[in-house]
């Protein structure tokens, strides 16, 4: 059997113009040769070399030129030349470039081809296995298959794998010349450009704004149904999706260009009207929303409203009439049916000026699924509203999704809003519309009760879910509390204020207010980043803090949680106002309502520091509870204070 062996090229001494010298098309000419008594003969000693690698240079051994050398083959070390500047006085003046020329600035000679005639020597990584340094391949050239180089062993003739080690430096960072630098260009692979602004806004859109309300299609899906052009409204609510990516990345004056021509797009004359341009609308009236432009955001909400009730959007048979036999796409309407059910059930709730104007409307669209399955595109088959609250009497015992306990939570709030007026606090209708959220809380399974799905992950419809609970506790109980709603009147971003009375008598109301609001607080304390939640969470924030806030504006705080309750309590204000400041960096109604609730927490603590100023205030308090009340005092203020210096320039969009 034939056996071949191979060397790394050498550079020859006698190159006219510095090229490498290789023989290609002389069989005289090996480059290992056999004796004549079968022995290898040992190769010529290499000659000269224009220049040495940094390795055998910092030890000042000799190097032969290769690329790798061999001694940073048998090594293992990292090969590379660098450009010597020996003699270099600068460019010449007033001399014709000489292509052949080689002049000492230059680096290492290299061949210069076509990409397809040859390949190019990888460089050797540091603690990495060594790669073939190979030569260009002659014409009619043996097979290199199964070729194993001298000192390196089939095992480690392999190229490192480029996907998370650093292959190339950076040519600036090691004074690389326009000749080297064009070489390591050749060397690395393709590299894709820098994503446009669009495309940040699309991501974004994904990222952060999608989770939160998840009914458009996932963004595989999306992608392929715009790559086939199937839907030629697609870009409608593409433009849409921009104009809220670009509040996640800060797209500056573009965020108008995006609004408006979103805007322009929904009511052009030509635009189809489908379920494409309610998704469309449903995006914008939530983005309105939540830059506080609540006027535009309830017009644009009684047209989608006005045309999903045209298209039939509430009927069972839209999703299959118009799924074109995608179980994902007709997943996406009965998600784009409920989504819209639920955001206009918050925004009258939040608000308290529109009324929940499809809560009495008939619909009978199938539940949506669990995310998982929606983004996976394995749809089952979906459950109905009548299932679900027939669950407890027909003995099915199955787990509704998350966006089921979402939809039955926005339900028992427009039953609240659906009441007649509620004026003593002894009315029969609190203790219905109880019943009902206690029956909500009480029926929820073991994998629902909290906010993180099974792999730990947030689950951000039932994250909606529990706060529209908790929100609908407070808006029922908070007017027979006796908690007083004056020193609050300020904190008006999200609705007007409505005074409440207090009184001694209705303690157990007080109760579930004040337990409905440090609840709303602890949801702020979850290990998952505050800016993918639906910005509807920031008026519950709100609420929670007027709670709070009317609490500690009592003389002496009405609680029974032992001798620290009023710093616990400064602490939920605490917490309220930063996750407030959080999200203000996105949305500008946060940032309204973050600067209210700031301000009246200052207000309050001011007039408690005026009456600290009177020796009865302190009676029954021990030396060492004046000192960490004044502390946590002075803490509070203090952030106060920072908090108001950051913002004076204004929420920063992030």
């Amino acid at each position: 059997m034939e056996t071949f062996a191979a060397a790394a090229p050498q550079l020859s001494a006698a190159s006219t113009h510095g090229s490498p010298s290789v023989s290609c098309d002389s069989p005289g000419t090996p480059l290992l040769s056999a004796t004549t008594d079968g022995r290898l003969a040992q190769p010529p000693a290499p000659s000269s070399v224009p220049a040495a690698c940094l390795a055998c240079r910092s030890k000042h051994l000799k190097c032969d030129g290769s690329t790798p050398c061999s001694r940073c083959l048998s090594s293992n070390t990292y090969c590379e030349y660098v450009a010597s500047r020996r003699g270099y006085k600068g460019p010449r003046r007033n001399t014709a470039h000489n292509p052949n020329k080689r002049h000492a600035s230059s680096s290492p000679p290299s061949y210069v081809g076509s990409a397809e005639s040859y390949t190019v020597p990888m460089p050797v990584l540091l603690g990495q296995p060594s790669a073939s340094p190979l030569a260009p391949p002659c014409a009619g050239s043996f097979n290199t298959a199964g070729m194993v180089l001298q000192e390196q062993s089939p095992i480690s003739y392999a190229t490192p794998s480029p996907l998370n080690i650093p292959l190339y430096r950076s040519p600036f960072a090691s004074g690389m010349d326009a000749n080297a630098l064009a070489l390591t260009t050749a060397l690395a692979p393709d590299m894709p450009s820098a994503p446009t602004l669009a495309d940040r806004c699309f991501e974004a859109f994904y990222h952060f704004f999608h989770p939160g309300h998840p009914f458009v299609l996932p963004q595989e899906f999306f992608l392929r149904m715009v790559k086939d052009g199937s839907a030629p409204n697609l870009n409608v609510v593409m433009a849409a999706m921009r104009y809220i990516g670009c509040l996640y990345v800060d797209g500056g004056v573009t965020l108008q260009n995006y609004r408006d021509e979103a805007l322009r797009l929904c009511y052009l004359p030509s635009t189809p009207k489908d379920g494409f341009l309610i998704q469309a609308l449903l995006i914008l009236i939530i983005g309105l929303d939540g830059e506080a432009n609540q006027p535009k955001a309830r017009e644009l909400l009684a047209d989608c409203e006005r045309l999903a009730l045209e298209i039939d959007l509430n009927k069972r048979e839209f999703a299959a009439m118009h799924g074109r036999g995608k179980p994902v796409l007709e997943e996406s309407w009965r998600r784009t049916w409920w989504d819209l059910y639920v955001c206009d059930g918050m925004i009258a709730g939040v608000h308290r000026v529109t009324k929940f104007l499809l809560f009495p409307i008939h619909a009978d669209v199938g539940l949506p699924c669990e995310e998982h399955e929606y983004h996976s595109g394995r749809i089952p088959q979906p459950a109905y509203m009548e299932d679900f609250e027939d669950q407890a009497f027909s003995g099915d015992d199955r787990e509704f999704s998350s966006f089921a306990y979402r939809i039955a939570a926005i339900r028992v709030l427009g039953r609240f809003m659906y009441m007649p007026p509620i004026m003593f606090a002894s009315d029969d209708g609190i203790n219905r519309v109880e019943a009902l959220l206690s029956n909500w809380r009480m029926h929820l399974p073991d994998s629902k009760r909290d906010d993180l799905s099974k792999n730990c992950q947030l689950d951000e419809m039932m994250f909606q879910a529990h706060f529209i609970v908790h929100a609908c506790t407070i808006m029922l109980h908070q007017p027979h509390s006796q908690l007083d709603t004056t020193p609050t009147q300020a904190v008006n971003s999200c609705a007007a204020h409505r005074p409440a009375p207090s009184g001694d008598m209705f303690n157990a109301h007080t109760r579930h207010t004040i337990t409905a609001a440090c609840e709303i607080s602890r949801m702020l304390t979850q290990a998952v980043p505050i800016l993918q939640h639906t910005h509807f969470f920031t008026c519950v924030v709100t609420l929670s803090s007027i709670v709070h806030l009317s609490k500690w504006a009592l003389y002496m705080v009405v609680d029974d949680c032992g001798a620290d309750s009023e710093d616990d309590l400064r602490q939920q204000i605490r917490l309220n106002i930063g996750g407030l400041s959080r999200m203000s960096r996105v949305w500008k109604g946060a940032a309204v309502a973050w600067q209210q609730v700031r301000g009246v927490a200052q207000e309050i603590y001011r007039g408690k520091k005026a009456q600290e100023i009177t020796p009865t205030f302190w009676v029954g308090f021990t030396q060492e509870q004046m000192l960490t009340s004044i502390s946590a005092d002075e803490e509070i203020m203090g952030e106060f204070g920072v908090n108001q210096a950051g913002a004076l320039g204004g929420p920063t969009q992030g």
